[in-house]
Protein backbone atom coordinates (compact mmCIF):
# COMPACT_ATOMS: atom_id res chain seq x y z
CA UNK A 1 0.00 0.00 0.00
CA UNK A 2 1.39 3.44 -0.86
CA UNK A 3 1.46 6.48 1.42
CA UNK A 4 -1.60 8.08 -0.21
CA UNK A 5 -3.71 4.96 0.26
CA UNK A 6 -2.60 4.62 3.86
CA UNK A 7 -3.58 8.22 4.57
CA UNK A 8 -7.16 7.43 3.51
CA UNK A 9 -7.52 4.87 6.31
CA UNK A 10 -8.97 6.08 9.60
CA UNK A 11 -6.44 5.65 12.41
CA UNK A 12 -9.16 4.29 14.68
CA UNK A 13 -9.86 1.47 12.19
CA UNK A 14 -6.23 0.39 12.11
CA UNK A 15 -5.13 -1.93 14.92
CA UNK A 16 -2.43 -1.04 17.40
CA UNK A 17 0.90 -2.70 16.65
CA UNK A 18 2.16 -5.39 19.00
CA UNK A 19 5.84 -6.09 19.59
CA UNK A 20 8.80 -3.66 19.66
CA UNK A 21 8.14 0.06 19.33
CA UNK A 22 10.44 0.26 16.32
CA UNK A 23 11.71 -2.38 13.89
CA UNK A 24 14.95 -1.18 12.33
CA UNK A 25 16.89 -2.87 9.53
CA UNK A 26 20.50 -1.81 8.93
CA UNK A 27 21.85 -2.81 5.51
CA UNK A 28 25.65 -2.99 5.61
CA UNK A 29 28.07 -3.89 8.42
CA UNK A 30 30.77 -1.36 7.65
CA UNK A 31 31.80 1.39 10.08
CA UNK A 32 28.66 3.52 9.64
CA UNK A 33 26.23 0.58 9.72
CA UNK A 34 27.74 -1.06 12.80
CA UNK A 35 28.04 2.30 14.60
CA UNK A 36 24.36 2.94 13.87
CA UNK A 37 23.30 -0.48 15.16
CA UNK A 38 25.36 -0.20 18.36
CA UNK A 39 24.25 3.32 19.19
CA UNK A 40 20.63 2.48 18.36
CA UNK A 41 20.79 -0.49 20.71
CA UNK A 42 21.90 1.90 23.48
CA UNK A 43 19.63 4.86 22.80
CA UNK A 44 16.52 2.99 21.61
CA UNK A 45 16.15 0.16 24.15
CA UNK A 46 12.61 -0.64 22.98
CA UNK A 47 13.66 -1.08 19.33
CA UNK A 48 14.35 -4.36 17.53
CA UNK A 49 17.42 -4.04 15.31
CA UNK A 50 18.69 -6.36 12.59
CA UNK A 51 21.99 -5.91 10.74
CA UNK A 52 22.32 -7.46 7.26
CA UNK A 53 25.58 -7.92 5.38
CA UNK A 54 26.69 -10.12 2.51
CA UNK A 55 29.99 -10.74 4.30
CA UNK A 56 30.05 -13.90 6.47
CA UNK A 57 30.51 -13.13 10.16
CA UNK A 58 33.51 -15.47 10.41
CA UNK A 59 35.48 -13.59 7.74
CA UNK A 60 38.33 -11.78 9.49
CA UNK A 61 38.32 -8.08 8.63
CA UNK A 62 40.96 -7.02 11.15
CA UNK A 63 43.74 -7.08 8.55
CA UNK A 64 42.00 -4.79 6.03
CA UNK A 65 44.69 -2.11 5.47
CA UNK A 66 42.57 0.65 3.94
CA UNK A 67 43.33 3.92 5.70
CA UNK A 68 40.62 5.91 7.47
CA UNK A 69 40.95 9.45 8.85
CA UNK A 70 38.74 10.20 11.85
CA UNK A 71 37.86 13.70 12.97
CA UNK A 72 37.76 14.61 16.65
CA UNK A 73 33.96 14.39 16.53
CA UNK A 74 34.19 10.81 15.25
CA UNK A 75 36.69 9.91 17.99
CA UNK A 76 34.24 11.31 20.57
CA UNK A 77 31.39 9.32 19.01
CA UNK A 78 33.38 6.09 19.30
CA UNK A 79 34.21 7.01 22.89
CA UNK A 80 30.48 7.27 23.62
CA UNK A 81 30.13 3.72 22.30
CA UNK A 82 32.79 2.62 24.79
CA UNK A 83 35.09 1.46 21.99
CA UNK A 84 37.75 4.10 21.52
CA UNK A 85 39.90 2.95 24.44
CA UNK A 86 39.82 -0.60 23.07
CA UNK A 87 40.75 0.63 19.60
CA UNK A 88 43.62 2.76 20.89
CA UNK A 89 44.91 -0.16 22.96
CA UNK A 90 45.71 -2.06 19.75
CA UNK A 91 48.63 0.29 19.17
CA UNK A 92 47.46 0.70 15.57
CA UNK A 93 46.12 4.26 15.87
CA UNK A 94 48.05 7.47 15.18
CA UNK A 95 46.73 10.79 16.52
CA UNK A 96 46.68 13.89 14.33
CA UNK A 97 48.11 16.89 16.17
CA UNK A 98 48.66 19.16 13.19
CA UNK A 99 47.28 19.65 9.69
CA UNK A 100 49.53 21.34 7.12
CA UNK A 101 47.96 22.50 3.82
CA UNK A 102 49.98 23.97 0.95
CA UNK A 103 50.33 23.95 -2.82
CA UNK A 104 53.26 22.93 -4.98
CA UNK A 105 52.90 25.75 -7.50
CA UNK A 106 54.70 28.96 -6.44
CA UNK A 107 52.74 32.05 -5.39
CA UNK A 108 54.71 34.69 -7.29
CA UNK A 109 53.28 37.74 -5.47
CA UNK A 110 53.66 36.33 -1.97
CA UNK A 111 55.98 38.45 0.21
CA UNK A 112 58.52 36.58 2.28
CA UNK A 113 60.80 33.61 1.81
CA UNK A 114 58.34 30.82 2.70
CA UNK A 115 55.46 29.93 0.41
CA UNK A 116 51.94 30.38 1.86
CA UNK A 117 50.32 27.52 3.73
CA UNK A 118 47.63 26.86 6.34
CA UNK A 119 48.64 25.21 9.61
CA UNK A 120 46.16 24.02 12.22
CA UNK A 121 47.36 22.51 15.50
CA UNK A 122 45.59 20.75 18.35
CA UNK A 123 47.40 23.00 20.83
CA UNK A 124 46.06 26.12 19.14
CA UNK A 125 42.54 24.67 19.17
CA UNK A 126 42.76 23.61 22.83
CA UNK A 127 42.12 19.91 22.18
CA UNK A 128 44.19 16.78 22.78
CA UNK A 129 44.10 15.87 19.09
CA UNK A 130 42.46 17.02 15.88
CA UNK A 131 41.60 13.46 14.91
CA UNK A 132 43.23 10.09 14.33
CA UNK A 133 44.30 7.71 11.57
CA UNK A 134 43.77 3.96 11.58
CA UNK A 135 43.07 1.10 9.21
CA UNK A 136 39.61 -0.08 8.20
CA UNK A 137 40.18 -3.42 9.93
CA UNK A 138 41.35 -1.78 13.16
CA UNK A 139 38.02 0.05 13.32
CA UNK A 140 35.55 -2.50 11.96
CA UNK A 141 36.79 -5.58 13.85
CA UNK A 142 36.01 -4.14 17.33
CA UNK A 143 32.74 -2.68 16.07
CA UNK A 144 31.68 -6.11 14.85
CA UNK A 145 32.85 -7.79 18.06
CA UNK A 146 30.83 -5.30 20.10
CA UNK A 147 27.74 -5.95 17.97
CA UNK A 148 28.14 -9.72 18.33
CA UNK A 149 28.37 -9.27 22.11
CA UNK A 150 25.26 -7.07 22.12
CA UNK A 151 23.32 -9.65 20.11
CA UNK A 152 24.37 -12.39 22.52
CA UNK A 153 23.25 -10.28 25.48
CA UNK A 154 19.89 -9.24 23.94
CA UNK A 155 18.87 -11.96 21.46
CA UNK A 156 15.17 -11.10 21.71
CA UNK A 157 15.60 -7.71 20.05
CA UNK A 158 19.03 -7.67 18.35
CA UNK A 159 19.84 -9.85 15.34
CA UNK A 160 22.77 -10.20 12.97
CA UNK A 161 22.22 -11.72 9.55
CA UNK A 162 25.69 -11.81 8.06
CA UNK A 163 26.34 -13.81 4.92
CA UNK A 164 22.90 -12.63 3.80
CA UNK A 165 22.88 -10.17 0.88
CA UNK A 166 19.80 -7.95 0.65
CA UNK A 167 18.21 -8.35 -2.76
CA UNK A 168 15.64 -5.61 -2.54
CA UNK A 169 13.62 -3.16 -0.45
CA UNK A 170 9.91 -2.63 -1.05
CA UNK A 171 7.52 -0.26 0.76
CA UNK A 172 4.50 -2.15 2.13
CA UNK A 173 1.57 -1.34 4.38
CA UNK A 174 3.54 -2.15 7.54
CA UNK A 175 6.68 -0.24 6.55
CA UNK A 176 9.38 -1.71 4.30
CA UNK A 177 9.93 -5.30 3.23
CA UNK A 178 13.56 -6.42 3.24
CA UNK A 179 14.18 -9.26 0.81
CA UNK A 180 17.14 -11.28 2.11
CA UNK A 181 16.22 -14.91 1.35
CA UNK A 182 13.34 -14.52 3.80
CA UNK A 183 11.20 -11.39 3.39
CA UNK A 184 10.84 -9.50 6.69
CA UNK A 185 8.94 -6.28 7.35
CA UNK A 186 10.50 -3.38 9.28
CA UNK A 187 9.35 0.12 10.16
CA UNK A 188 12.35 1.49 8.33
CA UNK A 189 15.52 0.35 6.60
CA UNK A 190 18.80 2.23 6.65
CA UNK A 191 21.16 1.58 3.74
CA UNK A 192 24.75 1.94 4.95
CA UNK A 193 26.50 -0.06 2.26
CA UNK A 194 27.84 2.17 -0.50
CA UNK A 195 31.07 0.67 -1.80
CA UNK A 196 33.58 2.63 -3.86
CA UNK A 197 32.94 5.00 -6.75
CA UNK A 198 34.05 2.55 -9.46
CA UNK A 199 31.43 -0.01 -8.37
CA UNK A 200 28.49 2.40 -8.06
CA UNK A 201 25.90 3.11 -10.76
CA UNK A 202 25.86 6.70 -11.98
CA UNK A 203 23.12 8.97 -10.69
CA UNK A 204 21.16 11.22 -13.02
CA UNK A 205 19.36 14.36 -11.91
CA UNK A 206 16.93 14.65 -10.14
CA UNK A 207 17.94 11.41 -8.42
CA UNK A 208 21.39 12.76 -7.68
CA UNK A 209 24.70 13.95 -9.07
CA UNK A 210 27.57 11.92 -10.49
CA UNK A 211 30.88 13.29 -11.68
CA UNK A 212 33.93 11.38 -12.86
CA UNK A 213 36.93 13.49 -11.86
CA UNK A 214 39.08 11.59 -14.36
CA UNK A 215 41.59 11.19 -11.56
CA UNK A 216 43.24 8.15 -10.04
CA UNK A 217 44.15 7.79 -6.38
CA UNK A 218 47.36 5.86 -5.81
CA UNK A 219 47.33 4.67 -2.19
CA UNK A 220 49.93 2.96 -0.04
CA UNK A 221 52.44 3.80 2.69
CA UNK A 222 55.74 5.64 2.89
CA UNK A 223 58.66 5.50 5.31
CA UNK A 224 59.66 8.97 6.45
CA UNK A 225 62.90 10.38 7.73
CA UNK A 226 63.27 9.73 11.50
CA UNK A 227 63.40 13.50 12.04
CA UNK A 228 60.05 14.08 10.31
CA UNK A 229 57.60 15.56 12.86
CA UNK A 230 55.15 13.05 14.32
CA UNK A 231 51.39 13.43 14.19
CA UNK A 232 51.27 15.76 11.17
CA UNK A 233 48.81 15.31 8.31
CA UNK A 234 49.90 16.97 5.05
CA UNK A 235 47.62 18.05 2.21
CA UNK A 236 49.60 19.16 -0.83
CA UNK A 237 47.90 20.50 -3.95
CA UNK A 238 49.84 19.78 -7.14
CA UNK A 239 49.14 20.46 -10.83
CA UNK A 240 48.12 16.79 -11.18
CA UNK A 241 45.83 16.75 -8.15
CA UNK A 242 45.95 16.68 -4.35
CA UNK A 243 48.38 14.43 -2.47
CA UNK A 244 48.19 13.63 1.23
CA UNK A 245 50.33 12.05 3.91
CA UNK A 246 48.53 10.84 7.05
CA UNK A 247 50.47 9.80 10.17
CA UNK A 248 50.64 6.11 11.06
CA UNK A 249 52.16 4.28 14.03
CA UNK A 250 55.84 3.45 13.55
CA UNK A 251 56.50 0.28 11.58
CA UNK A 252 57.63 -1.05 8.22
CA UNK A 253 56.03 -0.32 4.87
CA UNK A 254 57.08 -3.66 3.38
CA UNK A 255 57.60 -7.13 4.80
CA UNK A 256 61.38 -7.06 4.41
CA UNK A 257 61.92 -3.33 4.89
CA UNK A 258 63.20 -1.28 7.83
CA UNK A 259 60.90 -0.04 10.58
CA UNK A 260 60.46 3.64 11.33
CA UNK A 261 58.15 6.63 11.05
CA UNK A 262 55.36 5.85 8.59
CA UNK A 263 52.61 7.73 6.81
CA UNK A 264 49.69 6.67 4.64
CA UNK A 265 49.90 8.07 1.13
CA UNK A 266 46.96 9.19 -1.01
CA UNK A 267 48.36 10.46 -4.32
CA UNK A 268 45.74 11.78 -6.76
CA UNK A 269 46.72 12.34 -10.39
CA UNK A 270 45.03 13.04 -13.71
CA UNK A 271 44.05 9.78 -15.41
CA UNK A 272 44.90 11.02 -18.90
CA UNK A 273 48.36 12.19 -17.87
CA UNK A 274 49.29 9.80 -15.06
CA UNK A 275 52.87 10.44 -13.87
CA UNK A 276 52.82 7.42 -11.52
CA UNK A 277 51.61 4.39 -13.43
CA UNK A 278 54.67 3.74 -15.60
CA UNK A 279 57.24 4.36 -12.86
CA UNK A 280 59.06 1.72 -10.86
CA UNK A 281 59.29 2.06 -7.02
CA UNK A 282 62.60 3.94 -7.13
CA UNK A 283 61.23 6.44 -9.65
CA UNK A 284 58.03 6.90 -7.64
CA UNK A 285 60.12 7.58 -4.56
CA UNK A 286 62.19 10.18 -6.40
CA UNK A 287 59.05 11.92 -7.70
CA UNK A 288 57.40 11.92 -4.26
CA UNK A 289 60.41 13.69 -2.82
CA UNK A 290 59.80 16.60 -5.21
CA UNK A 291 56.12 17.01 -4.26
CA UNK A 292 55.79 17.52 -0.52
CA UNK A 293 57.00 20.53 1.48
CA UNK A 294 60.41 20.64 3.11
CA UNK A 295 58.85 20.11 6.53
CA UNK A 296 58.10 16.46 5.65
CA UNK A 297 61.78 15.66 5.34
CA UNK A 298 63.11 12.97 3.05
CA UNK A 299 60.77 10.12 2.11
CA UNK A 300 62.93 7.01 2.37
CA UNK A 301 60.74 4.23 0.99
CA UNK A 302 57.38 3.75 -0.73
CA UNK A 303 55.28 0.59 -0.59
CA UNK A 304 53.54 -0.97 -3.61
CA UNK A 305 50.65 1.30 -4.57
CA UNK A 306 47.06 0.46 -5.51
CA UNK A 307 44.99 2.58 -7.90
CA UNK A 308 41.36 3.65 -7.48
CA UNK A 309 39.27 5.79 -9.87
CA UNK A 310 37.88 8.93 -8.23
CA UNK A 311 34.50 10.54 -8.65
CA UNK A 312 31.46 12.01 -6.95
CA UNK A 313 28.21 10.13 -6.42
CA UNK A 314 25.70 12.01 -4.26
CA UNK A 315 22.01 11.26 -3.84
CA UNK A 316 19.85 14.38 -3.77
CA UNK A 317 17.57 12.88 -1.12
CA UNK A 318 18.55 10.87 1.93
CA UNK A 319 15.07 9.38 2.33
CA UNK A 320 12.90 7.51 -0.16
CA UNK A 321 9.29 6.30 0.19
CA UNK A 322 9.25 7.57 3.79
CA UNK A 323 10.75 4.29 5.04
CA UNK A 324 14.27 3.98 3.56
CA UNK A 325 17.19 6.20 4.61
CA UNK A 326 20.73 6.38 3.27
CA UNK A 327 23.83 7.19 5.30
CA UNK A 328 27.58 7.34 4.66
CA UNK A 329 28.85 6.18 1.29
CA UNK A 330 25.40 4.95 0.38
CA UNK A 331 24.28 8.60 0.45
CA UNK A 332 27.38 10.31 -0.87
CA UNK A 333 30.74 9.09 -2.15
CA UNK A 334 33.24 11.95 -2.17
CA UNK A 335 36.71 12.74 -3.43
CA UNK A 336 39.20 11.88 -0.65
CA UNK A 337 40.77 15.37 -0.75
CA UNK A 338 39.54 16.31 2.74
CA UNK A 339 39.39 12.79 4.20
CA UNK A 340 35.88 13.44 5.52
CA UNK A 341 33.75 10.64 4.02
CA UNK A 342 33.49 8.43 7.12
CA UNK A 343 33.13 11.41 9.42
CA UNK A 344 30.16 12.60 7.38
CA UNK A 345 28.63 9.12 7.68
CA UNK A 346 29.01 9.05 11.48
CA UNK A 347 27.32 12.44 11.69
CA UNK A 348 24.50 10.94 9.62
CA UNK A 349 24.20 8.24 12.31
CA UNK A 350 24.01 10.80 15.10
CA UNK A 351 21.30 12.87 13.41
CA UNK A 352 19.21 9.85 12.43
CA UNK A 353 19.17 8.46 15.96
CA UNK A 354 18.35 11.86 17.38
CA UNK A 355 15.28 12.05 15.13
CA UNK A 356 14.19 8.49 15.96
CA UNK A 357 14.64 8.94 19.69
CA UNK A 358 12.34 11.98 19.60
CA UNK A 359 9.70 9.84 17.86
CA UNK A 360 9.90 6.67 19.94
CA UNK A 361 7.50 7.67 22.79
CA UNK A 362 4.69 8.45 20.33
CA UNK A 363 5.00 5.01 18.72
CA UNK A 364 3.85 3.28 21.93
CA UNK A 365 0.17 4.00 21.29
CA UNK A 366 0.27 4.40 17.51
CA UNK A 367 -1.84 2.48 15.04
CA UNK A 368 -0.31 1.01 11.91
CA UNK A 369 -1.19 4.12 9.90
CA UNK A 370 0.04 6.47 12.63
CA UNK A 371 3.23 4.47 12.99
CA UNK A 372 4.04 4.87 9.30
CA UNK A 373 3.37 8.61 9.48
CA UNK A 374 5.54 9.06 12.58
CA UNK A 375 8.49 7.24 11.02
CA UNK A 376 8.10 9.27 7.84
CA UNK A 377 8.14 12.54 9.80
CA UNK A 378 11.20 11.44 11.79
CA UNK A 379 13.10 10.62 8.59
CA UNK A 380 12.03 13.97 7.16
CA UNK A 381 13.55 15.76 10.17
CA UNK A 382 16.74 13.73 9.77
CA UNK A 383 17.01 14.67 6.11
CA UNK A 384 16.46 18.38 6.76
CA UNK A 385 19.04 18.48 9.56
CA UNK A 386 21.70 16.72 7.50
CA UNK A 387 21.43 18.64 4.25
CA UNK A 388 23.46 21.75 5.23
CA UNK A 389 26.41 19.69 6.47
CA UNK A 390 26.47 17.24 3.59
CA UNK A 391 25.88 19.86 0.88
CA UNK A 392 28.67 22.05 2.27
CA UNK A 393 31.10 19.13 2.26
CA UNK A 394 30.02 17.87 -1.17
CA UNK A 395 30.49 21.36 -2.65
CA UNK A 396 33.77 21.93 -0.81
CA UNK A 397 35.43 18.67 -1.84
CA UNK A 398 34.16 19.04 -5.40
CA UNK A 399 35.66 22.53 -5.61
CA UNK A 400 39.01 21.42 -4.19
CA UNK A 401 39.21 18.31 -6.37
CA UNK A 402 38.81 20.34 -9.53
CA UNK A 403 40.03 23.87 -8.90
CA UNK A 404 43.54 23.04 -7.75
CA UNK A 405 44.26 21.25 -11.02
CA UNK A 406 43.72 24.39 -13.12
CA UNK A 407 47.14 25.23 -14.47
CA UNK A 408 46.90 28.97 -15.26
CA UNK A 409 49.67 30.77 -13.32
CA UNK A 410 47.33 33.53 -12.16
CA UNK A 411 45.00 30.94 -10.59
CA UNK A 412 47.89 29.31 -8.73
CA UNK A 413 48.83 32.71 -7.36
CA UNK A 414 45.27 33.45 -6.27
CA UNK A 415 45.00 30.07 -4.56
CA UNK A 416 48.31 30.61 -2.79
CA UNK A 417 47.25 34.06 -1.64
CA UNK A 418 44.04 32.54 -0.29
CA UNK A 419 46.00 29.99 1.74
CA UNK A 420 48.28 32.69 3.10
CA UNK A 421 45.44 35.01 4.03
CA UNK A 422 43.61 32.22 5.84
CA UNK A 423 46.73 31.47 7.85
CA UNK A 424 46.91 35.10 8.92
CA UNK A 425 43.17 35.38 9.67
CA UNK A 426 42.84 33.50 12.95
CA UNK A 427 38.99 33.47 13.03
CA UNK A 428 38.86 31.96 9.52
CA UNK A 429 41.50 29.37 10.40
CA UNK A 430 39.66 28.46 13.61
CA UNK A 431 36.43 28.15 11.65
CA UNK A 432 38.10 25.75 9.24
CA UNK A 433 39.44 23.74 12.17
CA UNK A 434 35.97 23.45 13.74
CA UNK A 435 34.57 22.36 10.38
CA UNK A 436 37.23 19.65 10.07
CA UNK A 437 36.69 18.41 13.64
CA UNK A 438 32.90 18.56 13.92
CA UNK A 439 31.37 19.32 10.53
CA UNK A 440 28.87 22.06 9.68
CA UNK A 441 26.76 22.98 12.69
Amino acid sequence: MNDHAADQTSPSSSPRVAGPLLRLAVIGAGPAGLALALQAARLLPEAAITVFDARPAERDVSGDPRTLALSLGSVQFLSQLGLWGRIEATGKVAPIHEVHVSQQQPTVLWPGREQPRVGITSREQGVAQLGAVLSYGTLVAPLQAAWEAAVAAHPARLTMRFGTPVKGLKPVEGGVEVDADIADVFDLAVVAEGGVFADQPSLNWPEGLSRDYEQTAWVGQVLLDPQSPAGVAYERFTPSGPAALLPLPDGAVSADGPSGRRAALVWCVQRADDPVQALDPAQRLALLNTIFPEKVGRIRQVSPLKAFPLGLNAHRRLVSDGVVARIGNAAQTLHPVAGQGLNLGLRDVHSLLEALRDTLPALASASLVERRALVKRALGRFERRRQPDRLALIAGTDFLARSFTYSAPVLATLRGLGLGLMQMATPARNGLARLMMFGHR
